[in-house]
């Protein structure tokens, strides 16, 4: 098949040279010509274009255009893009769009007789190795074409051991990827794919966090009226190797996982991640997954409290801690007692 790709970041160029690994022709644009001209001396697609109305003459009919930009810039994207399309075209968003931003596109593009798939794709920068699992929504039929291209993508059956109890010839899941159902279910998939994402990577963080700090006892703590005292300081006094818990969990342990294995090895590069600030971001689909929570009246505490971590790494509690702190003060005057930069937490 022939594919238009709109955006080639590092996921965007991952996946071109999969396609073109698996025999598809890949047209690519980008903002930057250099990034194009670059691509292209570099074999990761087969021919670039400088503007859109390039890449679609570039492309025969029925044309397919896989947009990998930014959510925000999804909109600004098709609204340039659609004129210049006809029926029978498919334009897949597979980027990480808020499911309900899909449900508007597909009815604004059906009257010209456009298809739009929206594509969660998970597998970030080691896709082009390990291959890319993939949710989709939209039309049955759209999908029924895409399927070599998202075949193309996916994992495989070797990436997994086959669940016990399948048979047969192996389904479209078992390789990878699947059909979620119409516009937006994809989306929504993914959406909650990244909320478990979310209080998955969580867990880990809290749990070697305890660990770091399993040699409390020893440490010792100020002696005041505004610092609780440890109990019992003798039941901890551990000096624990973090990086070597990271590896043996992952041997055997029921926790292990691939969130794990990116986690020892930065350890391995970085045994103090000294090179971290703690400051996360949120791409929005932890928001968006607490949002579908509340709104189906979804128990999902362990999702939303790991969302709201995130919010706390980048100091957005700090001005309700200074409220707290005033009415300490007000109260029964206690006073703050600040850590000295570069004091341990």
């Amino acid at each position: 098949m022939h594919v238009g790709l709109v955006g080639l970041g590092r996921m965007g160029a991952n996946m071109a040279r999969r396609w073109r690994r698996n025999g598809h022709t890949v047209i690519g644009y980008a903002r930057t010509a250099a990034t194009v001209d670059g691509l292209v001396a570099d074999g990761a697609i087969d021919a670039g274009a400088h503007s859109l109305a390039d890449l679609v003459a570039q492309l025969p009919a029925p044309r397919v255009l896989w947009v990998m930009v930014p959510a925000a810039s999804v909109d600004a994207t098709l609204a340039d893009l659609a004129p210049l399309l006809a029926a029978g075209d498919i334009v897949i968003d597979g980027g990480n769009s808020w499911y309900r931003d899909d449900i508007r596109r597909a009815r604004e593009l059906a009257p010209r007789g456009i298809a739009y798939v929206d594509c969660g794709t998970s597998g970030g920068t080691h896709g082009l190795e390990r291959g890319y699992c993939l949710m989709v929504g939209g039309p049955a039929d759209a999908v029924a074409t895409l399927d070599p291209i998202l075949r193309a993508l996916a994992p495989g059956m070797a990436r997994a051991e086959r669940t016990p109890g399948r048979t047969g010839t192996p389904t479209a899941a078992e390789e990878g990827y699947l059909h979620c159902g119409p516009s937006g279910a994809g989306h929504f998939v993914k959406m909650v794919h990244n909320g478990i994402e979310y209080g998955v990577m969580a867990a880990y963080a809290e749990g070697f966090n305890i660990l770091h700090h399993a040699n409390a006892g020893a440490a010792g703590r100020e002696v005041n009226a505004e610092t609780s005292p440890l109990a019992e300081p003798e039941l901890y006094q551990y000096d624990l190797d973090l990086p070597a818990i990271a590896e043996v969990w992952r041997r055997g342990s029921v926790i292990s996982s691939w969130l794990l294995d990116l986690t020892a090895q930065a350890m391995v590069a970085d045994p103090g991640l000294e090179t971290f600030g703690g400051t996360v971001a949120d791409s929005g689909e932890g928001r968006w997954t607490s949002i579908a929570a509340i709104e189906t009246s979804t128990p999902a505490p362990v999702l939303t409290t790991a969302l709201y971590s995130r919010f706390a790494s980048r100091g957005e509690e700090t001005y309700g801690n200074k409220v707290l702190s005033a009415m300490r003060w007000g109260f029964g005057g206690h006073v703050e007692l600040k850590k000295e930069p570069g004091e341990a937490k």
